[in-house]
């Protein structure tokens, strides 16, 4: 024995018997009633919804046909149940026969209301976040000559006896947020060493001494960790929530 098998069979059996009597029920309650347009038989086509055979005219058969049986009254379909106009009593349809028949205009102003009331919250929350934004920060111009002892320190992390071809004035045409902007897109959150930093510049030795000078400056705005380890300079961003 296969008992799920079995299960399939008796499932597709009952499918079946569904369909035909759904059939036979809505052969039976549209009997009495013919289209309102042309006098022809009706077939339904959903759950309160019928069409002519002739004329192709569809319409809820419930609102049409049924009336209120404790006054008398038309039948208005609303969200999903009808309701009597005028004395609000719920009715049940006859036209309904194992499912819900829902009112496509309400869902279609409630799902409106919907996008709409999701518009504005994407809207409040993008002022929120623009409000609290943090001023935009402005970097000094670089001074190596502000800090003491630097142009010596980079003297040695170059190697050379000297930097008497070293001058901190405007001429020497260092672009230190350029500089900056290459040594963060070059940096992640786990530690980078300095050298694998790529040059920018033509000259090496006075590459390597800008690089270094853009560390210092975003070392000291917070905006980078620097440590030395032995002979090796280490550098990684600042973690941010």
């Amino acid at each position: 024995m296969d008992p799920i098998a079995m299960a399939r069979t008796v499932t597709e059996a009952v499918g079946r018997l569904r369909d035909k009597s759904r059939q036979l029920y809505y052969a039976v309650v549209l009997m009495a009633h013919a289209c309102p347009r042309c006098g022809v038989d009706l077939r339904m086509t959903g759950e309160s919804r019928c069409r002519c055979m002739s004329c192709g005219n569809a319409f809820d058969p419930t609102v049409e046909y049924q009336r209120c049986p404790d006054c008398g009254g038309s039948l208005q379909l609303r969200v999903s149940r009808y309701r009597c106009v005028m004395c609000g009593a719920d009715v049940p349809s006859r036209f309904v026969f194992d499912g819900r028949v829902f009112d496509a205009e309400y869902f279609r102003e409630a799902m409106a209301r919907s996008r709409q009331r999701k518009r504005r919250q994407r809207e409040q929350l993008r002022e929120a976040v623009a409000q609290n934004r943090s001023q935009a920060f402005d970097l000094p111009e670089a001074d190596v000559a502000s800090v003491p002892g630097l142009v010596d320190a980079l003297d040695g992390l170059v190697g050379c006896p000297a930097l008497t071809a070293f001058s901190p004035d405007p001429t020497s045409r260092f672009d230190l947020p350029r500089y900056e902007n290459h040594v963060q897109a070059h940096i992640g959150h786990f530690e980078t060493a300095f050298d694998e930093i790529p040059s920018l510049g033509a000259d090496a030795r006075k590459d390597r001494i800008w690089r270094f000078v853009a560390v210092i400056f975003l070392a000291h705005a917070g905006l980078i960790n620097v440590y030395q380890e032995g002979q090796e300079i280490w550098v990684s961003k600042v973690g941010t929530d």
